[in-house]
């Protein structure tokens, strides 16, 4: 199976992407990105320029997963908003070249930053590196912000998530898929879910357009660290409740920046210029008008819960031989129970 991940058709790949994408011509090279576990993407170097493929991954899926063609539809309504998106070209149908549903895109040519802690800026033609790193982390909140924002009716996208409680709807998809997904029972995990439930806020009626995995690494930055060229990777964007993204990017602020996890916790986030989770939280909600969240602590709750519903099905998928990278995924099931503990002894603590 991993072949098949890796490996695309080049011969019957080209006559589709001649046809199917403006001004495309003369296919050179297929590579695969290392990045991502979900929906396999590849570099697509052709005379005309550069490109972008993301696909289904091959083999037996989860019900409701690797919908490409929603990350299709919602990245082109974005297009003509103030969000960052790469511009969308063409969707396949499940019967394509490479047996599996696909959309092409735009190449951006920028930098993607993997470490939030974000080693790599320094100095730049005076800007002093905490200066510089305070800018990268505002630039991601104004983008949260104009994403939230976003007129989902104007947009086409009325019908882009289902009415009703999202955390409630959220909680019974992410149960049913970490039960689907499950190889040894977690004790710590049936307690979270056990208290989410009895947890759960009533719904507010908030709606806004969600991206479900909003974080630094899903974000192509200009050279120079400004501006956000786009944000990617919206395979999990739905109608929600915009404080789902809010805590999910916070949740950051308590994983470690060890053991595999790329959070922010333990570090000296004042020296390094990076905000702090409450100087983040209060800059969004003075960008949308809005008051400071209260019940807090289940908003990170089920964030923690969700990130290990989706890294326990990589970590299945790799037992069944279809992941993206089975090493990676590997590694992602080894930090299923730390989540679990993490998010358990956050809720026993209150905040």
């Amino acid at each position: 199976m991993d072949d098949a991940v890796n490996q695309l058709d080049s011969a019957a790949l080209s006559p589709w992407l001649e046809s199917h994408v403006d001004g495309f011509h003369d296919l050179m090279e297929i590579r695969k990105f290392t990045g991502g576990q979900s929906n396999p993407t590849y570099l697509i170097i052709a005379q005309s320029g550069k490109y972008v493929l993301r696909a289904k991954p091959p083999g037996e899926l989860l019900k409701s997963a690797h919908q490409v063609d929603r990350e299709y539809r919602v990245m082109k309504a974005l297009g003509a908003t103030a969000v960052p998106v790469p511009r969308m070209f063409a969707l396949s149908s499940e019967d394509s070249p490479i047996g599996r549903m696909f959309f092409v895109m735009e190449y951006l040519d920028g930098h993607i930053f993997w470490d939030p802690a974000l080693p790599e800026i320094h100095e730049f033609h005076g800007e002093k590196a905490p200066e510089r790193r305070a800018l990268i982390y505002d630039r991601m909140n104004a983008a949260m912000a104009k994403l939230h924002d976003v007129d989902v009716e104007a947009a086409g996208l009325g019908d882009f998530g289902k009415p009703g409680n999202y955390f409630e709807r959220q909680l019974a998809r992410w149960t049913q898929q970490y039960a689907a997904s499950e190889v040894d029972r977690n004790e710590e995990l049936h307690h979270l879910i056990d208290w989410l439930g009895a947890n759960m806020p009533e719904d507010d009626g908030r709606i806004s357009l969600v991206h479900g995995d909003f974080r630094i690494d899903n974000m192509v930055f200009s050279h120079d660290a400004h501006e956000i060229l786009g944000i990617l990777d919206w395979e999990l964007s739905t109608l929600g409740h915009p404080l789902a993204d809010l805590a999910y990017q916070c949740m950051q602020w308590r994983l470690p920046h060890q053991g595999g996890f790329r959070g922010l916790g333990g570090l000296d986030r004042a020296a390094l210029g990076l905000p702090s989770e409450e100087d983040y939280v209060a800059a969004y909600c003075r960008r949308r008008n809005i008051e400071r969240p209260g019940n807090w602590p289940f908003y990170v709750a089920f964030c923690f819960f969700r990130i290990a519903a989706i890294l326990q099905g990589v970590y299945k998928r790799s037992l069944d031989g279809n992941a993206s990278n089975p090493q990676k995924a590997r590694e992602y099931g080894k930090a299923v129970p730390v989540l679990g503990k993490m998010a358990v002894e956050m809720i026993n603590k209150g905040s």
